[in-house]
């Protein structure tokens, strides 16, 4: 995947809903509803440090997303990403 590729993903990400479908560590598949717009994710405080940006933006190789069916912070990686498509009515 290209940097633009990804780049692109986490524009469609800060805009919308998106489905996002990556192959897990242990060789399954998850798909999940996620986001990074601003108005679904929660403000950042001091009690929940993955809410703040610098402790979420560690490594290049994973992307944080607000999974919006379990109203949290998850993670995929890059490199196991298999598909990512906009939400229908997002």
């Amino acid at each position: 995947m290209t940097e633009l590729d990804k780049e692109n993903i986490i524009s469609k990400l800060k805009d919308n809903i998106m489905n996002i479908n990556f192959t897990k560590r242990d060789g399954s598949t998850r798909r999940m509803k996620a986001t990074l717009r601003e108005d679904l994710i929660p403000q950042a405080t001091k009690a929940d440090p993955l809410s703040q940006k610098k402790i979420r933006n560690i490594s290049p190789e994973v992307q944080p997303v607000w999974d919006i069916d379990n109203a949290g912070w998850r993670s995929f990686r890059w490199d196991s990403l298999i598909g990512a498509n906009n939400v229908t009515g997002s």
